[in-house]
């Protein structure tokens, strides 16, 4: 139990000894502020602080290093938006983290508040160890991490791009990157790619918010089928 809370616990019961002996409206009164300061102890002991994005003195992003306690939105095996880049030697996984407050907030209006942040882990992935012996899945090592971060306040598009190696603090992606572009032509939703995302994408089309351009692009997509 947090200090505060076992402070409250000790004080509630150091008076419970006390408040028999007391006959006036005082008591009603004391009984009342003690069981508020125990609640509220006790909520403010168990609520997490709210993640918010970091940064230097001189503009780079701090890693948000408690991504992996985040919601959970997806995985990706060997995706690639170009179809003209070379195959790898190797496979990959793609894991995708968004933080609390922002997951809440998208699941009652469809829309990712100021302040959201998307965690995009990368990972090689295995195909012998333990009993394995088809398929694959994700080994122990980290390939790379990007963040995509919206801090309406901070960056003139609302949405900006860190690109994290072993270092735990990164520079913003230049806006001249073909990612910015990619995600806001084909993004469903706020320049996000919630297509790709199983259990936001009927939220996102229930509540109206898919972008214009998504649905064209599906839809002509869905007729050549």
């Amino acid at each position: 139990m947090a200090p505060a809370a076992q402070g409250t616990v000790w004080l509630f019961s150091h008076w419970q000894g006390i408040l028999p002996l007391m006959r006036n409206p005082l008591k009603a009164a004391l009984l009342t502020l003690l069981v508020s300061m125990f609640a509220f102890a006790l909520v403010a002991a168990q609520s997490p602080s709210a993640a918010a994005p970091e940064y230097t003195d001189d503009g780079q992003m701090k890693l948000p290093e408690n991504y992996r306690q985040w919601v959970y939105l997806t995985t990706g095996f060997d995706m690639s938006y170009n179809p003209g880049q070379m195959s790898m030697d190797h496979h990959m996984f793609d894991n995708v983290f968004v933080n609390p407050e922002a997951y809440q907030s998208f699941l009652q209006n469809g829309m990712w508040p100021d302040k959201t942040m998307m965690v995009l882990e990368v990972r090689k992935a295995e195909g012998k160890g333990s009993i394995n012996q088809k398929g694959n899945f994700q080994g122990t090592e980290v390939m790379g991490r990007e963040v995509h971060v919206k801090d309406e306040a901070r960056f003139p598009g609302k949405w900006a791009f860190f690109g994290f190696d072993d270092n735990k603090t990164a520079k913003m992606t230049p806006t001249s990157a073909s990612c910015y572009s990619c995600h806001s032509e084909h993004g469903a939703v706020d320049t996000t790619f919630v297509q790709f995302y199983p259990t936001l994408l009927p939220l996102a089309k229930s509540k109206g918010t898919l972008s214009a351009a998504y649905q064209k692009e599906s839809a002509a997509a869905a007729a050549q089928k």
